[in-house]
């Protein structure tokens, strides 16, 4: 594979195609962590340590505890959020990335590390910052900037070496 590091910067286009995709399966994991989280509450439900306060249905206990329910959001928010961290340590590139030949690297680069790949997700407000790009000459969204990385356009052959490695 050819040198990452002179990849051109992707385009505001792309990074939108490459953010609905990614949105469905973000979606899918944070509809899949609630529906685990919803399960573990109903055990802590029915085995005693969260009282029922005379409720008939676990789902009103949920929504009636402010502490509950805001565990319940965090824990899928995390869920989501981890997922993008991984994708992008792990090859920089998630489900949507793959499909538009997108790439996040550093701007060496060399791949994200883990604190670079949480506040990249942090700082992102769930894909709002790309926006920046229309504000920035050089490709840099504000999310790039603050965690010293960028989102990289691929040839095809690039692109499929990422997907065969390990």
């Amino acid at each position: 594979m050819s040198s990452l590091a002179n990849a051109p910067r992707a385009s505001l286009g792309r990074r939108l195609a490459a953010w609905v995709y990614d949105f469905m399966v973000a979606l899918a994991v944070y509809m899949l962590a609630g529906a685990v989280l919803f399960a573990l509450f109903t055990v802590l439900v029915s085995v005693g340590v969260v009282d029922k306060g005379g409720m008939t249905h676990t789902v009103d206990v949920l929504q009636s505890s402010p502490v509950w329910l805001t565990l319940n959001e965090v824990g899928k928010l995390l869920a989501v959020t981890w997922l993008f961290v991984w994708s992008w340590k792990k090859k920089g590139q998630t489900l949507g990335m793959r499909a538009w030949r997108l790439r996040v690297q550093r701007t060496d680069g060399s791949e994200l590390d883990a604190r670079q790949a949480w506040l990249r997700a942090v700082v992102s407000f769930g894909g709002l910052a790309m926006f920046t790009l229309l504000w920035d000459d050089e490709g840099a969204a504000m999310n790039d900037r603050i965690s010293g990385s960028e989102v990289v356009m691929l040839t095809v052959e690039q692109n499929r070496s990422l997907m065969e490695r390990d």
